[in-house]
Parts: structure tokens; C-alpha cells; sequence
């Protein structure tokens, strides 16, 4: 695959709707131990949003399709997770404009877009115990992969990679940003519900241009 289209790009987001929806349960298991406990429930309901706004057909180009998922999420999820995701997709979309499908470096981009939407919304820095520690990596990994001469679903599954060890990396941090700071020495020991969820955020992009499974 050269390209992703809006197809591929569909299926990401439909791939991660599901995703999110079977490992609702854990993600609000995580938040438990360090939010609201309300990280699972409102992502899950925030794609399944998303979900029925594309039930009509996919969008003619990358920019109004990310963009119809960043704008359903913002307005559909709350706590934090809406604003950051649906601030990710926006971004996304502006980045890649009215084209109907991205080369690598052309997604690499948006995703980069992406991850400084999110950092100037949340102004997160690595081993703060947020979802900046899984998406970070993956965003590094996805340009490094691409620059080495990887395809794209190599480069896709590399990000997927360093977004789960991103991930894991948040288990022994103190959390210095949003809900889970409150706690201090007791936010160490626990996976971050942000980086969990991001890190299926990649998987599920890896699955969909690959066209194998998350």
C-alpha cells in the first residue's frame, strides 16, 4: 500500500470504535485507580457517535472525514478525553487537507499535526503520565520507520509498537497533569487510561493499513 485512503482511514476509526467499546471495562478500571473512572465509558460513547455520523457514507476527502470525527467527538465526550481527541482528529484533517488519500510522509504529518494539537491543548510533556508518553513514541517511530524506507503498514506497526511500550513506560510515573495529579505518590503503580487508549488508537491504525487484525 502506497496510500491510505479515506476507506483505510474509515476502517481506522470504525477498528478503534470497536476497540474501545470491547476494552471499555478495563479503561475504566484505569481511570478508577487514578481519574474518574469515567475514561472507558466516555470514549466508548464519543466513537459510538462517531459511529453513527459516518453511518451515511464516507467522506469524499482525508480532511472532512477526521474532521467529522474530531468535531462529533468534541461534542460528544466529556472529561478530557473529547477535547484531546477530538482536538487530535481535528488537527489531523486540517493538516492532510481536501485530498482523498495520504503517502506516508503526507500521513506522518497529520499525525504529527495530531500530537501538537494535543500538546498545545493539554500542555503535556513526556513523563507527565498522560497519553503524550504513548503517542509521542509513535508519532518518533512512525517518522523514523518511514525515513529508514519502511512501506507504510511497517511504519504503522512500528508506531503501534512504541505506542504500547509508551504505554507500559507510564506505569511506574507520578503524574504531573490533570486528575490523576491530585494523588501524587500514589498515581505510581498504575497504567495511565489516556496512554492505554492511545496505544489502541495506533493499534487499530497499524490493523486497518495492514489489513490484519488489532
Amino acid at each position: 500500500m502506497a496510500a491510505v485512503d479515506t476507506t483505510v482511514l474509515a476502517d481506522w476509526v470504525s477498528r478503534f470504535g470497536a476497540a474501545v467499546a470491547e476494552k471499555r471495562d478495563w479503561l475504566t478500571e484505569l481511570d478508577s485507580a487514578i481519574g474518574d473512572a469515567d475514561h472507558g465509558a466516555n470514549m466508548a460513547r464519543g466513537m459510538s457517535a462517531v459511529s453513527e455520523k459516518l453511518a451515511a457514507g464516507t467522506p469524499a476527502t482525508v480532511d472532512e472525514l477526521l474532521k467529522t470525527v474530531g468535531m462529533t467527538l468534541v461534542s460528544s465526550v466529556g472529561g478530557a478525553s473529547g477535547p484531546l481527541y477530538g482536538t487530535f482528529f481535528l488537527r489531523m484533517g486540517m493538516a492532510a487537507g481536501a485530498v482523498p488519500e495520504l503517502d506516508g510522509p503526507a500521513l506522518a504529518a497529520a499525525l504529527r499535526a495530531g500530537l501538537d494539537g494535543i500538546v498545545a491543548r493539554g500542555k503535556a510533556e513526556s513523563g507527565d503520565k498522560t497519553m503524550f508518553d504513548a503517542m509521542a513514541p509513535a508519532v518518533d517511530a512512525l517518522d523514523a520507520a518511514l525515513a529508514g524506507g519502511a512501506s507504510i503498514a511497517d511504519a504503522t506497526r512500528a508506531a503501534a509498537d512504541a505506542a504500547a511500550i509508551g504505554r507500559d513506560a507510564t506505569l511506574p510515573l507520578v503524574a504531573r497533569k490533570g486528575r490523576a495529579s491530585y494523588l501524587g505518590e500514589r498515581s505510581a503503580g498504575h497504567l495511565d487510561p489516556g496512554a492505554a487508549s492511545t496505544a489502541i488508537l495506533f493499534d487499530t491504525l497499524a490493523a486497518s493499513v495492514g489489513g490484519g487484525t488489532a
